[in-house]
């Protein structure tokens, strides 16, 4: 678990469906994703083999941020979702939760993901290389 600016980024491999449909629809990823299929949401959770949080270090504990991953652990890893509330963005939670995916993979898996047309320019100032409309984190071994 990392700490940033009374961020807590963490691993929630049971992450409630609810409030990773609360920060999908807070985020404007909602409109992209099922957040209307409980069971679907659901399944999407228990699949992934990485979801990390980002959660308010205040009473309740309030989920801000999420990143759920598909990867092999070895050579890549997929980010699926990386959605961040409209009200916490600019504090750096999702930079945040993708060096936390960094700090767990290590040096030897790369990150992937595809971009939503409007968040293009976040994943170029944190150093994503751009490929077409991909973005990738090359492998450091």
């Amino acid at each position: 678990m990392t700490t940033r600016s009374k961020i807590l980024c963490a691993s929630e491999p049971d992450l409630d469906t609810a409030e990773f449909r609360r920060v999908l629809v807070e985020s404007g990823l909602g409109a992209n994703r099922p957040v209307d299929d409980e069971a679907r949401l659901k399944a999407m959770l228990a699949s992934a083999d990485m979801v990390l949080t980002a959660r308010r270090d205040a009473p309740g504990r309030p989920l801000v941020g999420v990143a759920r991953g598909v990867t092999d652990f070895s050579w890549v890893c997929y980010v699926s979702e990386l959605a961040v509330s409209q009200s916490a963005q600019g504090l750096g939670i999702g930079k945040g939760l993708l060096d936390e995916a960094r700090r767990q993979l290590g040096p030897s898996v790369a990150i992937a993901l595809i971009s939503m047309p409007d968040a293009v320019g976040f994943y170029e100032r944190i150093g994503m290389t751009r490929m077409a409309d991909a973005f990738w984190f090359g492998r450091e071994r």
